[in-house]
């Protein structure tokens, strides 16, 4: 009987190489990516069974890959495990189509049954937020109140490459804009989210998980 493939998107290797062991008796590795982006190439070539991704990760997040994905078509199941404890990350990771929220603290217990429950087209999530963020879907979209939002995926890709300390030529020139067009982006997010500065928006990238710290 073949066992489960899966991919482990995580920029922390020493977490990847304990996931690994974790998985190791129930699941063949399909790979290890370290960024959103390269979550995306690899879901797409090596097609696994199931995804176990962080979501504060160096390209894009793991919600932005996940988007990604689904704009794809690609229905592979994607359970995020992440130190993120605010409803608001998982509220948003469930809406993008996550089948799973697992806190990292709480692996060792619980990932192995939120990838059972992905595999079976089922929705786990840790039960230290399951009440929380239930209750807080049945008030409505995240994307109502959700101020990232606010942000298009090009603005999103600039902002996070901001954080990471790039100068708007250096943005433009990995994006393949022009510095003038990254400067108006940056002056459309500061309008949108009320900032006053670039450290504004930089603090409210790594407060939203666009950006790590």
């Amino acid at each position: 009987m073949n066992r489960p493939r899966v991919l482990l998107a995580e920029d922390h290797r020493i977490v990847a190489e304990g996931l690994k062991s974790l998985l190791a008796a129930d699941f063949d590795l399909a790979g290890v990516v370290e960024d959103g982006r390269t979550l995306v190439e690899a879901a797409r070539t090596l097609r696994p069974d199931v995804i176990v991704a962080d979501i504060s990760m160096p390209s894009l997040n793991g919600i932005e890959a996940l988007e990604a994905l689904r704009k794809d078509g690609l229905k592979i199941p994607v359970v995020f495990l992440t130190m993120h404890r605010d409803v608001a990350y998982a509220r948003r990771a469930l809406e993008a189509g996550a089948a799973g929220y697992v806190l990292k603290h709480s692996a060792t217990t619980e990932l192995l049954q939120g990838l059972r429950a992905a595999l079976e087209g089922g929705t786990f999530v840790s039960p230290a937020l399951a009440g929380k963020v239930f209750e807080a879907m049945k008030k409505g979209p995240a994307s109502a109140v959700d101020p990232v939002r606010r942000l298009t995926p090009r603005q999103r890709e600039i902002l996070r490459l901001l954080a990471e300390g790039l100068s708007a030529k250096e943005i433009a020139a990995k994006v393949d804009i022009s510095p003038r067009t990254v400067e108006f982006h940056k002056y459309q997010m500061m309008q949108a989210l009320s900032a006053d500065s670039s450290a504004e928006l930089i603090r409210f990238a790594i407060k939203h998980g666009i950006a790590e710290r």
